[in-house]
């Protein structure tokens, strides 16, 4: 192991490695940003050479916008960001500015962040997550770098910490290939505020061929909590009646993976209040499925969890009292891949005792996403799984979108997606469970997210489970085409249903004389939100927290509404959004942290007037 500065860390890398350096980064939030960034620099301004950076979920700022949007995120990407070093080949990325020396292949995206990105598009790797190691060290990978954690408990001790994922799998192919007689570098640098996570995730100090002598003080990219509305609230309360007491959980991350977790601390902490939303929800129609494969009271062995992304949400569980099976007898509660999440769960994990620490067991990913190896192992730990996943749509028919767009841009990548629907299948007991927002709005538009066709699947249709929508349950699974179709229409929302049921109709795929029964005819999002408005305590806009001001969270809401019903390059229908505005009595914190107490001039008024309307409609 050889101590040394950035700088002295790229020359080395350049003085050993060929022309040609192929640079595995972990996902999301592992990368050593300024070693990075200083090597890119380097032979940015070195056409001799060259540089493939090889990872996964490159993570930057939110973009600004402009306008309300801009005035709103600028001072809180500048307070929880703060001094985070921003990744110069992500901005480049986004500009289409790469130079010709360097590329950047990625097997998963910051959902929705290089959609308009060339390069990022053209250099996309469609790979599962758990053969991403594979893929990566086939390319001739000959340099690894990542931050790491330390610990005074553990003197001569690395930890992987928030990304043991994919580098624990490339180390035994490292070695293999060093015996053979190839260089390959392993790059470690300490961060102060990453959480030292012991177990699998540990590495001898020595194990590292070069160790960057001081540790990053600049703060971690952490992942804010979005607000959760009524839809992700009851898709969440939905999926929560199919976990059962004593089994396993896998949750993604986002909103519908944060009304989940609402869902079941609410399930133990409010059981009464729990059972009676879910009456006026009315899940009759899926007690059946409710009563064999989950249930509605409260945890008396707990669960354990299993979840390629250690989520907010199941450490809050964990602290609930609610994951609290061990896997085994070494009193694991938690196994995980990677983390990330908002600042204050980092802060938890730092916060408690080593001991405490290490029931949050941070280990390769072929462990967590595979079904072989260790296969006996597995199938006694994950009993009665629950793999829960989201996607942005589904064909009547059951196949799954999560990543790709019709016309060949990829949002995110398939990650993990398949591997969790995969072992939905192959274990007892265990079910794949998809989660889905059944309408989207945008500009004042409203689309369904159920499709007749769609040019472009992640899960097929053959591997159809379980799919929630905010409107109820459909079990796929060993149904026929049309009792698929069937169970779809009854959670779709029903503006579509009619459209829908006469294509599958001409298609011959449902009984000319079908008809949905009137119970679901009425899955209206106003009926969803006059059930929330006599539930309130049960739909918290931030269930795990928030690292917005009370303002902020009125803000956000107002603008979102904005841009859902308005299409803000349309004059004529923002002018008469700004006429019906109200006054700015009651408004008056939030005009100035906007800076529109004062406008200046017609255009600031107009800001002013939309940003009041806004208020007023979701107050």
């Amino acid at each position: 192991m050889h101590l040394c500065s950035i700088e002295q860390a790229v020359d080395h890398a350049l003085a050993r490695l060929p022309a040609h350096i192929h640079l595995g980064l972990p996902l999301g939030l592992g990368k050593p940003n300024a070693f990075v960034n200083a090597l890119y620099a380097r032979i940015r301004d070195l056409p001799e050479r060259r540089l493939t950076l090889y990872t996964a979920l490159s993570l930057g700022r939110p973009e600004l916008g402009n306008g309300l949007q801009r005035r709103l995120l600028e001072p809180f990407v500048e307070r929880v960001f703060a001094d985070y070093e921003e990744l110069t080949y992500l901005a480049d990325l986004r500009a289409g500015s790469l130079p010709p020396n360097i590329r950047v292949e990625q097997f998963f995206m910051q959902p929705g962040s290089l959609l308009h990105s060339e390069q990022a598009q053209q250099d996309y790797v469609s790979s599962n997550y758990s053969h991403a190691a594979r893929d990566i060290n086939a390319k001739g990978l000959n340099l690894v770098a990542q931050l790491v954690a330390a610990a005074p408990e553990r003197p001569g001790h690395l930890s992987l910490a928030c990304n043991p994922d994919i580098t624990l799998d490339l180390l035994p192919m490292i070695e293999r290939r060093r015996a053979a007689g190839e260089t390959i570098l392993l790059l470690g640098q300490v961060h102060a505020e990453l959480p030292y996570m012991p177990g699998d995730s540990e590495l001898a100090i020595d194990d590292f061929d070069l160790l960057i002598d001081t540790p990053e003080q600049r703060r971690l990219f952490s992942t804010p909590n979005m607000p959760v509305n009524t839809q992700d609230h009851c898709i969440g309360l939905h999926a929560s009646t199919l976990v059962r007491d004593g089994g396993t959980l896998q949750i993604g991350i986002g909103a519908m993976g944060d009304a989940l977790a609402a869902a079941l601390l609410a399930r133990q902490g409010d059981n009464g209040g729990y059972r009676a939303l879910l009456d006026e929800l009315d899940i009759r129609p899926w007690q059946a499925l409710v009563n064999r494969e989950g249930g509605l009271d409260s945890f008396a062995q707990g669960l354990y969890g299993c979840s390629e992304m250690f989520v907010n949400g199941l450490l809050a569980l964990a602290e609930a009292g609610v994951v609290r099976r061990p896997a085994d007898e070494d009193g694991v509660l938690v196994h995980g891949g990677f983390f990330l999440g908002p600042r204050d769960f980092y802060q938890r994990l730092r916060e408690m005792p080593l001991e405490q620490r290490a029931q949050f067991a941070m280990t390769g990913i072929s462990f967590i996403n595979e079904l072989y190896g260790q296969e006996a192992l597995k199938r006694r730990q994950r009993r009665d799984a629950r793999f829960v996943n989201s996607v942005f749509g589904m064909t009547l028919m059951g196949a799954a979108v999560a990543d790709q767009l019709e016309d060949g841009r990829v949002l995110s990548g398939v990650g993990g997606q398949y591997n969790f629907v995969a072992q939905g299948h192959a274990l007892e007991g265990a079910r794949s469970v998809l989660l889905l927002r059944s309408w989207r709005e945008a500009g004042g538009e409203v689309n369904s997210n159920l499709y007749w066709t769609y040019g472009h699947c992640t899960i097929p249709r053959h591997l159809r489970d379980i799919v929630i929508t905010e409107y109820g349950i459909a079990d796929l699974r060993g149904q026929t085409d049309s009792e698929c179709i069937a169970r779809l229409l009854a959670i779709c929302d029903s503006r579509f249903q009619a459209e829908l049921m006469a294509q599958a109709k001409a298609a011959g795929k449902l009984a000319k004389g079908f008809e949905l029964d009137a119970r679901y005819r009425d899955n209206t999002p106003d009926r969803l939100e006059a059930i929330r408005a006599r539930h309130g305590r049960l739909f918290p806009e931030y269930p795990l927290g928030s690292d917005f001001t009370a303002e902020e969270r009125d803000l956000l809401r107002a603008l979102n509404w904005l841009k859902s019903k308005f299409k803000l390059s349309e004059v004529l229908e923002l002018g008469k959004a700004a006429l019906d505005a109200p006054g700015p009595e009651g408004y008056e914190a939030h005009l100035a942290r906007m800076q529109l107490a004062q406008p200046q001039g017609l255009k600031e008024e107009l800001y002013q007037r939309l940003l009041l309307a806004g208020l007023a409609a979701t107050r």
